[in-house]
């Protein structure tokens, strides 16, 4: 059906697709690729026995995504690559000072190239710190998808 529109056409679809995502909460900001992993995480952790139920933070929320009935906090990160978006509010390498908490788990979507759900990775504050690296042009840490990481997490969901 829709090799048969024309460009004009595909691309007015994908307008309407995209303005009935948005009243349905799914997309809440600009950031399309993080709103779709977020969405897709707390849908996946609250309609699956065993798992926390999650409910998505205030989009002004800084440093989590999500929070638990259990009030555990989870910053999540979706990619379609190998490495995560930047996680703020860490002090740089080698500064004298400690590191507050920021949250109590991590939680990583890989989406395919469609941006089809492809794994949910978890991961604890500790094992956030011992993979984090430091991005220099961000002046922020992220993950970078490496065997070690996966190996360390739980794996919450997998194609």
């Amino acid at each position: 059906m829709l090799k048969k529109l024309s460009t004009t056409n595909l691309i007015q679809q994908y307008s309407e697709i995209i303005n009935e995502l948005k009243e349905r909460g799914v997309i809440r900001t600009k950031n399309l690729i993080g709103d779709l992993g977020e969405y897709l995480a707390i849908d996946y952790y609250c309609n699956t026995a065993g798992l926390p139920k999650l409910q998505a933070a205030m989009t002004n929320t800084k440093k989590f995504d999500a929070i638990s009935m259990d009030g555990e906090t989870y910053s999540i990160k979706s990619i379609t690559g190998r490495l995560t978006g930047v996680f703020y509010g860490l002090e740089p390498p080698k500064s004298k000072k400690s590191n507050d908490k920021l949250f109590d788990y991590a939680i990583i979507v890989l989406l395919n190239d469609n941006y089809a759900l492809n794994k949910i990775l978890e991961l604890n504050w500790e094992i956030f710190l011992k993979h984090k690296r430091w991005h220099k042009t961000m002046t922020a840490w992220n993950l970078p998808i490496t065997k070690s990481l996966i190996e360390d997490c739980n794996i919450i969901y997998s194609e």
